[in-house]
């Protein structure tokens, strides 16, 4: 086989995810439509995820629940199920290094992967692709598309323009024929393209991706600084960046957490249970990582988005650390100095600054080491027997999130 003189990038997708992981577990619903929602005893929250026969009614992603069984009355309703869904994630990114080492998942039901030097392995790139598209059904259940072009941003538009459009799931696209090909689609269709930056593009006579690709680069930067360059890079096919396995293990710059709250809280009294509960989460994820925070952030905001209100702050602490309550007092003196005591519905805590927390100071006056020690030891609790093993008695209050969240991921039930 000749040499490749080019990189042979793939982006894998996955269709419907969190539904074809639904459809592969209930068989008897394979001829049914079926949606991955919020709350079906309620028949409340939003659409996460809808198979192709729901989507063949109307449904659409990220729609409420009542309006989709308006659509469709008959249609099968599963409450997110975030942990399998991860599980069969990790077990897809297994399947593709076993092709190359050079993964690097983009999302939970994307995939990048670098098969440049794997090609005297496992044959052509369309050979590669369909034989991963048939393991990853054999052994999964969930039906994979597959856009393969010489770089990323290539790759993942291939995937999204055409090969989820097309027979067989797959589409090669090589950045010489982008002319004949993805220039000629609007521009909105465009990777990093949403619709109010259309509408500012259509605005500046600007229609299709290629229109966006032979406008010039220092108009585009006037008007949006380095974002200009980056959309223009992207119409073009440019993107250097190597499929990176290690992505998302380096050393992070944040710990945070954020909560969506069920109603307004509209006193400190409620806040402040939330607040420690966030505070709480961030110095237990900080401390399973060995790293400490010097700046401590907190931010809030209301419900009406409209008419925005809240504010975000931060503030040095003197000494790097992960103790919940010296983590909880410098956001509950933030939160008290800049709330202006109008009702919240989102809050927020998290810890910047990171160092490793084998550079902790040690000092005889005080009892910070007793309270890491005493954290440790509730960690270890927690990791063994659940977040509720042990928790804080004013967790048990009714503005208390914990014991709910308890059973979610990402917000969204395991």
């Amino acid at each position: 086989m000749p040499r490749q003189d080019r990189r042979i990038i793939m982006l894998a997708d996955c269709q419907s995810f969190y539904a074809s992981v639904e459809k592969s577990a209930h068989p008897e619903y394979k001829d049914r439509p079926l949606v991955v929602a919020g709350d079906p005893a309620r028949r409340s929250g939003i659409i996460l995820a809808a198979c192709p026969l729901a989507k063949s009614y109307g449904i659409t992603t990220a729609e409420r629940l009542g309006e989709a069984l308006a659509k469709c009355p008959d249609v099968v309703v599963i409450r997110p199920r975030m942990a399998e869904y991860i599980r069969v994630s990790l077990h897809i990114t297994r399947i593709l290094q076993s092709y190359t080492d050079l993964v690097e998942p983009y999302s939970i039901d994307e995939q990048f992967l670098d098969v440049t030097g794997s090609l005297d392995l496992f044959g052509s790139p369309e050979t590669i692709a369909r034989s991963i598209q048939s393991r990853v059904m054999e052994e999964t259940g969930v039906y994979i598309r597959i856009g393969i072009s010489d770089t990323k941003v290539v790759s993942k538009m291939a995937c999204d323009l055409y090969a989820k459009k097309v027979p067989g799931g797959i589409y090669t696209l090589p950045r010489k024929e982008m002319p004949s090909t993805i220039w000629e689609k609007p521009v909105r269709d465009m990777f990093m393209v949403g619709s109010r930056m259309g509408q500012h593009l259509y605005k500046m006579g600007i229609h299709t991706i290629g229109d966006l690709a032979n406008t010039s680069l220092s108009r585009l930067k006037e008007r949006w600084g380095v974002n200009g360059e980056v959309l223009w890079r992207i119409a073009r096919g440019i993107d250097d960046s190597p499929v990176k396995p290690g992505t998302y293990t380096h050393q992070q710059q944040g710990i945070g957490h954020q909560m969506t709250l069920p109603r307004d809280y509209e006193t400190w009294e409620e806040i402040k249970v939330v607040l420690l509960e966030l505070a709480e989460l961030v110095s237990r994820r900080s401390r399973d990582k060995s790293l400490m925070g010097h700046v401590v952030s907190v931010g809030c905001r209301g419900q009406d988005y409209d008419r925005p209100t809240g504010f975000s702050r931060q503030m040095k602490v003197n000494e790097p650390t992960n103790i919940t309550d010296e983590v909880y007092d410098a956001a509950a003196a933030l939160f008290l100095r800049h709330w202006d005591g109008l009702p919240i519905r989102r809050i927020s805590v998290s810890l910047t600054g990171l160092v490793p927390d084998s550079e902790v100071q040690l000092s005889w006056f005080d009892d910070r080491e007793r309270k890491r020690e005493l954290e440790r030891a509730t960690d270890d609790i927690k990791r063994k027997f659940g977040d509720t093993a042990i928790m804080r008695a004013s967790s048990l209050c009714s503005s208390a999130q914990a014991q709910d969240r308890s059973h979610k991921i990402g917000g969204h039930y395991k």
